[in-house]
């Protein structure tokens, strides 16, 4: 989620067994410290379901896909998860990030709107305070999937909380019924390990391997659309975006059009910040709306 969206407070604690001496999680001997990201009363499975998609994209670097945290436990009430120390992004990590994103998004899914791996419960978008349950199911195209599993349950939710009125459910219908125009070559994809909520605050970068990279953290994980994440990385701006895509580019090209389409994306993200904050974030929908359909 964007600046400005309050986050869980996160404890930096290290693992100990019950002799209280700390458990050595590293093949050098050395002690990974970690985070807890916790919340009282949160959604059921909430942080299975952000654990269970960590390890679900996390399996892609056997693939050269994207780092991505570990995760170390979860319960009710929190996920632990690998403490990653902060660094300043290079062209050259831009570009490795984008070449690995490639390959995480290649590693694939079943079907459009799938869950992760090893998860059966209600999955989630939005911020810790409040998430709202993502849609999840077994869409083949994905048309189909991005109109039934993320735009219209969205925009009920808006509709719901009195966000949104029958204007923007108009507004929506009428995109839905475009997308096969606009989706373009972009339909013929296959279902990408997508990360779901990849705005620039969940791309860490680090060099604690000695080397410059980026680390993935609070995903949204599902089986999606690769643009998704990638115009979701443009809606609200990532340093060397330009290096990031060229290095997608190497790997897995883009269908022609993806940057006339980031627009598409974006809608969902867009509507769920209307849902979640309202205020100018309905007007940006309705803009956007409007733009897809002249």
């Amino acid at each position: 989620m964007p600046p400005g969206v309050t986050f869980a407070h996160i404890v930096p604690i290290v693992l100990r067994d019950a002799h209280n001496k700390a458990i050595d999680r590293s093949e050098k001997g050395v002690v990974m410290a970690t985070y807890r990201k916790h919340r009282a009363f949160a959604p059921k499975g909430f942080f299975e379901c952000e654990g269970r998609g960590l390890q679900w994209l996390g399996e892609a670097q056997s693939q050269g896909g994207s780092r991505v945290v570990d995760v170390f436990g979860w319960s009710d009430g929190y996920l632990d998860i690998e403490r990653v120390d902060a660094a300043m992004p290079t062209i050259e990590a831009a570009r490795s990030f984008g070449a690995s994103l490639a390959r995480m998004h290649d590693a694939g899914a079943p079907y459009f709107g799938s869950a992760p791996d090893g998860y059966e419960g209600t999955c989630y978008f939005g911020p810790l305070q409040d998430p709202v349950p993502m849609d999840t199911g077994e869409w083949d195209d994905v048309a189909t999937y991005y109109a039934q599993g993320r735009l219209r349950p969205m925009v009920d939710l808006g509709v719901k909380r009195g966000e949104l009125d029958q204007y923007d459910v108009e507004l929506t219908e009428d995109v839905i019924a475009a997308l096969p125009d606009l989706l373009g070559r972009a339909a013929a994809d296959k279902p990408a390990r997508v990360h779901g909520d990849l705005w620039s605050g969940n791309v860490m970068w680090t060099a604690d391997r000695g080397k410059t990279e980026a680390v993935l953290i609070d995903p949204a994980a599902h089986g999606g659309h690769r643009e998704e994440d990638l115009s979701m990385l443009a809606l609200f701006g990532i340093t060397y975006f330009r290096d990031i895509i060229e290095g997608y580019q190497s790997v897995h090209p883009l269908k022609t059009g993806w940057q006339e389409r980031q627009t598409l994306w974006q809608l969902y993200p867009i509507a769920g910040h209307c849902v979640f904050f309202g205020g100018g974030y309905v007007s940006q929908y309705r803009s956007m709306c409007r733009s897809l359909l002249r």
